[in-house]
């Protein structure tokens, strides 16, 4: 009987699959953690309420009463604030007219009140120059 000498062994290595594997995990988990859902690091007030609104605008308020439209990096003036919240209601609206947009106001539980009123002056101010009926929403967290 004659026997070839080449004969074909049929195996996989796994450990290069393994190493796949954990280096996409590796990536993944990095890649997350840099993700924040929020620009702004905020404390917010706690409410029972459920109001769910379709926001067309958010304004944030941080603990160190800088103000925050949208999702721009650097902070808003009390004169600055009007133009921006309007500049970023007209955006979110597809063709720009739009009468009844809501303005989600994510202020931190430690800021005084007077910044709360600055920015519901500002919509207001919006309101009585277009004759629009944009509504300001406080944002709270459950309790």
């Amino acid at each position: 009987m004659i026997r070839s000498q080449n004969q074909i062994k049929i195996e996989s290595n796994s450990s290069t699959m393994s190493d796949l594997v954990f280096l996409l995990l590796i990536f993944f988990m990095i890649t997350s953690t840099l993700i924040s859902p929020n620009a702004v690091k905020l404390l917010l007030p706690e409410s029972n309420s459920k109001t769910m609104a379709k926001q067309n605008v958010t304004v944030y308020i941080n603990d160190n009463f800088e103000f925050y439209v949208g999702d721009a990096n650097t902070p808003a003036s009390v004169e600055t604030l009007e133009p921006m919240i309007e500049q970023g209601i007209y955006e979110s609206v597809p063709g720009g007219e739009t009468h009844d947009a809501c303005v989600v106001l994510r202020s931190d539980k430690t800021v005084p009140v007077q910044y709360v009123v600055n920015v519901i002056d500002a919509v207001n101010a919006i309101n009585e120059r277009t004759g629009a009926q944009h509504k300001v929403i406080l944002a709270t967290s459950p309790k």
